[in-house]
């Protein structure tokens, strides 16, 4: 039986004694009363032994509950962080694959304006030189036909 059952049980012994007339005073067994709490006596201590075990127990899980909680936050701050530097570094990639590209885009319509510049000035050079071939050849054929 533990102490509150113990207690329960004085105060059923209480609440079955005879009450006196004219008074709030009932009168019950003294020995059956001293057994009880000679037994809460000797229960009492185990019992508070055991609430202080559980309280300590209490104690020792909320303190490794709070353990595990840190750790659970610091690996997310961790792997939130790397996931914040992976980022980074992909968008630094992009970034700097855009500049390639636009780099690369620059370069090709530089290359392709100098390519159709040089290709103009030797058509431009051909020309020029196919215009004195036609006067030379306009001055042979007049100088064939026998006219000065």
């Amino acid at each position: 039986m533990d102490v509150l059952k113990l207690i329960d049980e004085i105060e059923d012994i209480i609440e079955d004694g005879s009450t006196l007339p004219f008074s709030k005073k009932v009168m019950v067994d003294v020995d059956e009363i001293l057994d009880i709490i000679k037994e809460i006596r000797i229960r009492l201590p185990d019992e508070i032994k055991q609430a202080a075990w559980i309280k300590d127990e209490k104690q020792r899980i909320l303190a490794e509950a709070q353990k595990d909680a840190d750790n659970l936050l610091n690996e997310a701050e961790y792997r939130l962080e790397e996931l914040i530097d992976q980022e980074a570094i992909t968008k630094a990639a992009k970034e700097r694959a855009e500049e390639l590209i636009n780099k690369a885009q620059t370069t090709a319509k530089e290359i392709r304006l100098g390519a159709m510049e040089y290709a103009d000035s030797l058509l431009l050079e051909t020309q020029e030189q196919l215009k004195d071939v036609i006067t030379e050849l306009n001055e042979n054929r007049k100088e064939l036909r026998g006219g000065n």
